[in-house]
C-alpha cells in the first residue's frame, strides 16, 4: 500500500510508515498537483499547509486514510471524508505540553518586552531604561478554559507566585479548587478581576470574538492578553484599537482569524508579541505527532479500530449495528451540553431495545465525545475523550433495557432534569430527536437548533415565528409540547441559519420564555 506524506513530517514518523508501506514524502504540493497525484494513494498524512477539500477527495478513488500530524482539523473535510468512506484521525495529546509552554512564553516575552528589547540591541540601541517591564508575581491571571491545555498553563503560572481565577462552565468548583483556581460566572467577570488573560477555549459560534470591545475595556490599561488557542476568539479590530489607544499594556498572539496573517494593521504595533501559530513547533511534539499518526495509518489500513478517528463509525472493529448510532450519540452529547446548566455531577447513558444487546463501548465513547466537543479546544477523539472527563470530573455510567415499547432502539442521555433521547428511523437510519429537556419531540437535528421553555399560553408560536421572520431567519421545522394546559411548554425548531443573540433575547422578553438554547452543531 502507498502513502503520501504531503507536509513536513517528523522522520520518527516517516521511518516508522516506511517499515510498513511505500511512502512518498512530496511537500508543498499546489492543489491541481494533488489532485492528479492522490488517486495512487491509499492513505495522506498532513499538517496544517495542505488542505484535503471535497474536489482532492473525489480524485482520491483509492484513499482509505487521512492523518492530520496535530491536534487541529480545520483543513480536512471531515464530512466529504466520511461520505466517501475515508477515515480521518489525528494526533491528539501529541503537542499539549508545547502548546502551554508556548503560551508561557508568550507571556514572558510580553510582560518582559523581550522581542522589543532584542529588535533594538539589533539595531545598535541600548534602550535600558526604556523598555521596562512587569513582574508576574502578585498578579491576577485569568484562564479562559480550563481543558487540559489551559489546566497545565495555570500549573505552570502558579509557580510564579501568581493568584488565578478561571471561566469554564463546564468545570466544577471542587476541581478548580484543587487547581488552585478561583471559578468565574463570566467571561466578563474575569476580566474585571485579571491583569493578565490567557485562552484556551475551543472556537465554536459562542466563543467566536469571546474577547472584544467591553471585556478589553474591562482589562484595564496594564493588562496583558495572551491568545495561543485559536484564531477568531479575540475581536481582531478591537484589539488594534485597544492596544493603540492605551487601553490595555499588550497582547501576544500565536493565531489569528487569517492565516498566514498578511498585512494585518498588528504588525505596527510595538506592544503585540506575534508568532506564526508555533505551538505544537516543537521537536518532541513534531516527533510525538509523527509516530502517532503513523500508527493510526497502519491500524487504518490493517482494517483495525483507530482510537484517534474523528469519523470513528467507518473504521474497523465495530459492530455493523452500532455504527449507525455513534453520529446520533455524539450528537445527544453535544445537544445535552449545550442545554446543561452548568457542569453535570454525572450523566447516565441509557440503550433501550434492540440497540442494548450490542456492545456498547463505543457508544459510550461517542457519548463522551459528543459531551466534550463543545467544550474543550482541542479535538475530542477516543484516545482522549476518558482522560479529559476524567479532568472534568465528569462521570459517566450506562443503563440498558432489551425492551423498549414505542422504539426498535433508543438511546437517552440523562442527568436530573436533563433528558435528551433519540432513535434512528427507516433504512437510511435517519436520525430523529425523540426527547429534549424531558418533553416529547419529533425532530431531525439540524446544523441550527433552538429551544425555548415557556409558561403554556396563546399566542407564543405566532410571536416567535414573527420575530425570526423580522430577523430573516428561516424556520425549517417547529414542535410544540407542553405537560399540561397553562404547565410548562417547549417550543423546538431547527432554523437554516444562526439566530444573533439580541433576536433571541428579543423573544425570550416577549414570550416571557423561562430558558433558552441555541445549538449550533457546526
Amino acid at each position: 500500500m502507498k502513502v503520501l506524506v504531503a507536509d513536513a513530517l517528523s522522520d520518527a514518523g516517516v521511518d516508522q510508515l516506511a517499515e510498513r508501506f511505500e511512502v512518498d514524502v512530496r511537500t508543498g504540493l499546489p492543489k491541481p498537483q494533488l489532485i492528479e497525484v492522490i488517486g495512487s494513494y491509499d492513505a495522506v498524512v498532513i499538517r496544517s499547509a495542505t488542505t484535503i477539500d471535497a474536489d482532492v477527495l473525489e480524485a482520491a478513488t483509492k484513499l482509505k486514510v487521512v492523518a492530520r500530524a496535530g491536534i487541529g482539523l480545520d483543513n480536512v473535510d471531515i464530512d466529504a471524508a466520511t461520505a466517501r468512506g475515508v477515515l480521518v484521525c489525528n494526533a491528539p495529546q501529541s503537542n499539549i505540553i508545547s502548546a502551554a509552554e508556548h503560551a508561557v512564553a508568550l507571556l514572558l516575552s510580553l510582560a518582559r518586552r523581550i522581542p522589543e528589547a532584542d529588535a533594538s540591541m539589533r539595531e545598535g540601541a541600548w534602550l535600558r531604561s526604556k523598555l521596562k517591564g512587569v513582574e508576574l508575581a502578585g498578579k491576577t491571571v485569568g484562564v479562559l478554559g480550563l481543558g487540559r491545555i489551559g489546566t497545565l498553563v495555570a500549573q505552570r503560572l502558579m509557580a510564579f507566585g501568581v493568584h488565578l481565577v478561571a471561566y469554564d462552565p463546564f468545570v466544577t468548583t471542587e476541581r478548580a479548587a484543587r487547581l488552585g483556581v478561583t471559578l468565574a460566572e463570566t467571561v466578563l467577570d474575569v476580566c474585571e478581576q485579571a491583569d493578565i488573560i490567557t485562552i484556551h477555549l475551543p472556537k465554536t459560534p459562542e466563543t467566536a470574538g469571546i474577547i472584544g470591545k467591553e471585556e478589553l475595556v474591562a482589562l484595564g490599561p496594564g493588562a496583558l492578553l495572551v491568545n495561543a488557542a485559536r484564531g477568531g476568539l479575540v475581536d481582531e479590530v478591537a484589539l488594534h484599537t485597544a492596544l493603540a489607544e492605551g487601553v490595555i499594556r499588550g497582547a501576544a498572539l500565536d493565531v489569528f482569524d487569517n492565516e498566514p496573517l498578511g498585512d494585518s494593521p498588528l504588525l505596527e504595533l510595538p506592544n503585540a508579541v506575534l508568532t506564526p501559530h508555533l505551538g505544537a513547533s516543537t521537536d518532541e511534539a513534531q516527533d510525538k505527532a509523527g509516530v502517532q499518526v503513523a500508527e493510526a495509518v497502519a491500524l487504518a489500513l490493517d482494517g483495525e479500530f483507530v482510537p484517534s478517528a474523528v469519523n470513528v463509525q467507518i473504521g474497523g472493529g465495530i459492530p455493523e449495528g452500532v455504527k449507525p448510532y455513534m453520529e446520533l450519540t455524539e450528537t445527544l452529547g453535544r445537544l445535552f451540553t449545550a442545554l446543561a446548566d452548568g457542569h453535570p455531577d454525572g450523566v447516565c447513558v441509557e440503550y433501550h431495545g434492540r440497540i442494548a444487546e450490542e456492545g456498547l463501548d463505543a457508544l459510550n465513547l461517542s457519548a463522551l465525545r459528543g459531551l466534550l466537543t463543545d467544550v474543550v479546544h482541542e479535538p475530542v477523539t477516543f484516545v482522549n475523550a476518558p482522560l479529559i472527563a476524567a479532568d472534568r470530573d465528569l462521570s459517566l455510567s450506562t443503563l440498558t433495557n432489551e425492551a423498549s415499547e414505542d422504539y426498535v432502539s433508543l438511546v437517552r442521555l440523562r442527568s436530573g432534569d436533563n433528558a435528551v433521547s433519540g432513535t434512528l428511523v427507516g433504512p437510511n437510519h435517519r436520525p430523529r430527536l425523540v426527547e429534549v429537556w424531558g418533553f416529547e419531540t419529533d425532530m431531525e437535528p439540524a446544523a441550527h437548533m433552538v429551544f425555548f421553555r415557556y409558561t403554556d399560553k396563546p399566542g407564543v408560536v405566532g410571536t416567535v415565528g414573527s420575530k425570526l421572520g423580522d430577523a430573516q431567519v428561516n424556520i425549517a421545522s417547529m414542535q410544540v409540547g407542553r405537560t399540561n394546559t397553562g404547565g410548562e411548554a417547549l417550543v423546538a425548531m431547527t432554523v437554516d441559519s444562526a439566530i444573533p443573540p439580541d433576536v433571541l433575547d428579543d423573544i425570550c422578553d416577549a414570550i416571557g420564555a423561562t430558558a433558552v438554547r441555541a445549538v449550533n452543531l457546526v
